[in-house]
């Protein structure tokens, strides 16, 4: 009888912290998500004429905006990998010198022809005002926005795109979807694996990665802003190809065909 007592009340107990975890949890979350609208409220009232004529610029292309997803003061964590790649692709289109700050949108920014990109530089789990701002002013409709961040279910040099859906749990794409109103955003997922042993997923997704990890971490980046290439306008793929050894190799091959296809009907 003495040890179904002692067995209960350790069971009760562990309920109790179980209980207090889920709350905890919860509470997190509500207070993100109070944080987002309340942060993000102001995107809503009237535009200036400045801030309109901006988004009329913009909007009268298929404007894409790409995001890299992280917490400001911390790119080199696994959680800011979206920022990482989202260096790169800025360096592939040879616009990585032009970052500049916009308070309206509390974030950097880099305008390139009918692409946006931008790095918030707000904590994650409020990531999504500066989205959502940044879209106002640029004109850019959620389903043309690109969010770029880090995914725990999948390996270091895996990547995925995933089409709209859920947040799965991902703090920056949640706030993104609070403050957005949907979830149609499209999401380039870049793997960074789950803990091994006793470490924390907080403490794994904040830590830096290993001398290990970042040899891999380089093909990672690569293939991603491939990818993302792949998802913007063809001008940008195109510019980005000639850019690079291969691509201008590519380009000559298509500059030759494009003569040889000339004289042929030339001399018909």
């Amino acid at each position: 009888m003495k040890q179904i007592s002692l067995f209960n009340k350790f069971r009760r107990c562990v309920c109790h912290v179980f209980k207090k975890v889920i709350n905890l949890l919860t509470m997190r979350q509500l207070v993100s998500r109070v944080i987002n609208r309340l942060l993000v409220s102001e995107v809503f009232t009237p535009v200036t004429p400045a801030t309109r004529s901006h988004a009329e610029i913009h909007s009268h292309h298929r404007t894409k905006m790409v995001v890299g997803l992280g917490n400001t003061g911390m790119e080199g964590t696994r959680h800011s990998v979206g920022m990482a790649v989202l260096g790169a692709l800025a360096s592939r289109l040879g616009v990585a010198e032009h970052w500049r700050g916009d308070k309206h949108v509390c974030g950097e920014v880099i305008v390139h022809t009918h692409v946006v990109l931008l790095r918030p530089r707000l904590l994650m789990n409020i990531n999504g005002v500066s989205v959502a701002k940044a879209a106002k002013k640029y004109g850019v409709a959620p389903e043309n926005i690109l969010l770029v961040h880090d995914e725990l279910d999948k390996p270091l040099g895996k990547i995925a795109v995933k089409h709209g859906g859920s947040a799965r749990g991902h703090n920056g794409v949640r706030s993104c979807v609070d403050c957005l109103h949907t979830d149609v955003m499209q999401r380039l997922r870049v793997g960074i694996g789950r803990p091994l042993g006793k470490t924390s997923v907080e403490r794994h997704v904040l830590g830096r990665f290993s001398s290990e990890e970042r040899k891999l971490l380089d093909s990672v980046l690569v293939q991603s802003v491939d990818v993302l290439l792949s998802l913007l306008p063809q001008q940008q793929d195109s510019q980005s190809s000639s850019s690079s050894p291969a691509g201008g190799r590519r380009a000559a091959q298509s500059r030759d065909e494009d003569k040889c296809s000339d004289s042929t009907a030339a001399q018909s």
